[in-house]
């Protein structure tokens, strides 16, 4: 029987009274790495687990993502792994298994085991992903890892070849259940809790508990303790928000114009893609502005040193995707923009808490395309705000601001520069050519800007500010950006219509499965997530059709991600995926046929096997454990 405990948690800020990290139980080392590293107080979901995992009861840990899930598992379980190196008792097999949905994730998760461990001899930590070549993996299984931190699928490969040896797990963590049961890994994690010793302890952490997961925590785990975290989403009183109405073409130049008319200092841009990091940091840069980017394919050394650009001023910008940017912490940061829309309110609620720290003031703008509106009133009454429309600036204001600045620099050169050699130049030019100084410092201020003008031309129609003005009143027109708008995974009925685009660097695809099929939004985002690597979110807006359906996702596909697309299966059938070519398909209202929370899926004819990718659905008891799904 399950037994259960709540708390509360405020998003953007940390429990004023309560247990400190030291009243917990946790080894004096564990303690003393989260210490340098800043932790005092515990959030409640860490408070609440940490001692019930210190004493080795499993947990079910009910909370939203930020709310500190990381620590209260990992801190535990490095205890305990501490007390172990102290007995002689920690061998070179992996003590603890950590499965997350995504291979950012991992990646996320690892590197905060590793941190937290820094101070405990004899940890190693290592993440194994799909999407990742395998010989590093191999190598750092064969030396020996400790921790193991994972997605599903890749590792269920290794076990099968025999690398991954589960024989000695004493802790077995499953972060983002929900997530994971929903991107289809139902078969996976079954496969790996049946190869895990009986006397493991078992932490599940999840958003939502929907039926299968309340089967895990009931075949699985051992009179766990149920620990709900009661998430109240604010945001900090002291940040300005925002939000612009704009077509999503128009954005770049948007962005422009704010940051030029606007006195900033460091600004984070989050976008939805790996590749729009680097595809908006360039036009950035264009633009005279220094911007870099920050995503999951970033190596971590070259993210931390373009962090510390940012806090140290040589950089200005950083272009950031919701995972890259976790845990980012510079308080020089004076603007947020949600350049594209976040999926969820919880992720606005954590990008723009990145300003207005420690009593400053600081600025969130939000980019909304008519087909976003919905997004954005979630938002405002998910934090009890309303955000205020701003008006684009013209490009009035921009010039202005430009007359501006360079009549800012030119004071400050005139103050600070020795500029007795110079005069000499100007005045031997003066003399020699007949020629009036301000013509000379006009040429100087020509060669300076290498022949681009200095103004915008006022005469010119504003184009974006008039598409501005119309704000919602073309809804439902707008080109899609990027991952459309299909709210979470796009499980709501629409038209069937002609071509479809993508956003930018983005590409329309075309699967020979449809709504005939029996296919639902969340079967192919399984399905090719598990298969090529890919993040669910860098899955953008899905079209099921009767014969078939259409999906968008990165424009450049790697060669072992169309490999692996190739053989990909949904309901037993091969997807076929190819570019799509843009051809009209017959229309009619579609209704959808998934049914929630069941791995399998209906279509006519009743049940089929499989939905999810390769899972076969359904529910099976099987060696007196019971199959989720």
């Amino acid at each position: 029987m399950t037994q259960t405990a709540e708390a509360t948690t405020e998003t953007t800020q940390e429990t004023e009274s309560g247990p400190r990290f030291a009243d917990l139980g946790l080894d004096d080392r564990v303690l003393a790495a989260i210490q340098e590293m800043g932790y005092e107080t515990p959030s409640p979901i860490q408070a609440q687990t940490i001692p019930l995992l210190t004493s080795g009861r499993d947990v079910v840990g009910l909370a939203q993502t930020g709310t500190g899930k990381t620590a209260a598992f990992a801190l535990p379980a490095l205890t305990h792994m501490a007390q172990a190196h102290d007995a002689g008792e920690l061998g070179s097999v992996p003590n603890t298994l950590v499965l997350a949905p995504t291979r950012e994730l991992a990646i996320q998760v690892a590197e905060a085991f590793t941190t937290y461990a820094a101070k405990v001899p004899g940890i190693s930590v290592l993440p194994i992903y799909g999407g990742a070549p395998y010989g590093p993996q191999l190598h750092g299984l064969r030396r020996g890892a400790n921790v193991v931190v994972g997605t599903p699928g890749r590792v269920i490969d290794h076990m099968s070849k025999g690398s991954l040896d589960l024989s000695e797990i004493k802790h077995l963590i499953l972060d983002e259940a929900d997530e994971m049961l929903r991107m289809g890994f139902a078969e996976e994690v079954d496969k790996i809790l049946a190869q895990t010793p009986d006397d493991k302890q078992v932490a599940l952490f999840s958003a939502t508990m929907p039926k299968a997961i309340r089967r895990i925590s009931e075949d699985y785990l051992n009179n766990p303790v149920e620990v709900s975290v009661k998430n109240k989403t604010t945001t900090s009183a002291n940040i300005r928000q925002r939000y612009v109405a704009i077509k999503h073409h128009a954005k770049p130049e948007a962005l422009a114009r704010i940051m030029e008319t606007e006195p900033h200092d460091a600004v984070i841009v989050f976008v939805r893609t790996r590749s729009a990091t680097e595809e908006v940091a360039s036009k950035l840069n264009a633009r005279g502005f220094t911007a870099a980017a920050i995503n999951g394919d970033i190596p971590q050394n070259l993210r931390e040193k373009t962090v510390e650009q940012l806090k140290d001023g040589r950089i200005d910008v950083l272009v950031a995707t919701d995972v890259a940017a976790r845990g980012l912490d510079v308080e020089r940061i004076s603007h947020v923009f949600n350049y594209d829309i976040p999926l969820d309110t919880e992720s606005y609620v954590h990008r723009i808490g990145r300003t207005g720290r420690a009593g400053r003031s600081g600025e969130a703008v939000l980019f909304v395309t008519p087909r976003e509106q919905r997004m954005l009133r979630s938002i405002e009454k998910a934090t009890r705000q309303q955000v205020e429309q701003m008006s684009l600036p013209t490009i009035s204001d921009v010039n202005a601001s430009r007359l501006e600045r360079f009549s800012e620099r030119i004071t400050e050169t005139l103050a600070s520069e020795e500029l007795e050699e110079y005069r000499g130049l100007v005045s031997s030019y003066v003399t020699e050519h007949d020629t009036p100084a301000e013509d000379i410092a006009a040429a100087l201020v020509a060669m300076v800007h290498d022949g681009r003008p200095l103004l915008l031309d006022e005469k010119a129609e504003d184009e974006l500010l008039r598409e501005a003005k119309r704000g919602f009143s073309e809804r439902g027109r707008d080109d899609r950006g990027e991952g459309g708008d299909r709210g979470p995974r796009g499980d709501r009925p629409s038209r069937d219509r002609g071509p479809a685009t993508a956003g930018p660097g983005n590409a329309m695809y075309r699967i020979s499965l449809g709504r005939r099929d029996g296919v639902a939004p969340g079967h192919i985002v399984g399905a090719i997530a598990n298969e090529a690597g890919l993040n669910a979110r860098e899955i953008g807006s899905i079209d099921i059709r009767p014969t078939h359906s259409l999906v968008e996702l990165p424009e450049k596909l790697s060669g072992e991600q169309w490999a692996a697309l190739a053989k990909t299966r949904i309901g037993g059938e091969l997807i076929k995926l190819e570019k799509d070519s843009g051809a009209p398909a017959g229309g009619g209202f579609r209704k959808r046929e998934d049914d929630g929370e069941r791995g399998g899926f209906r279509g006519k004819g009743g049940p089929r096997k499989g939905g999810f990718g390769k899972s076969e659905g359904g529910f099976k008891k099987k060696d007196k454990k019971a199959r989720w799904h």
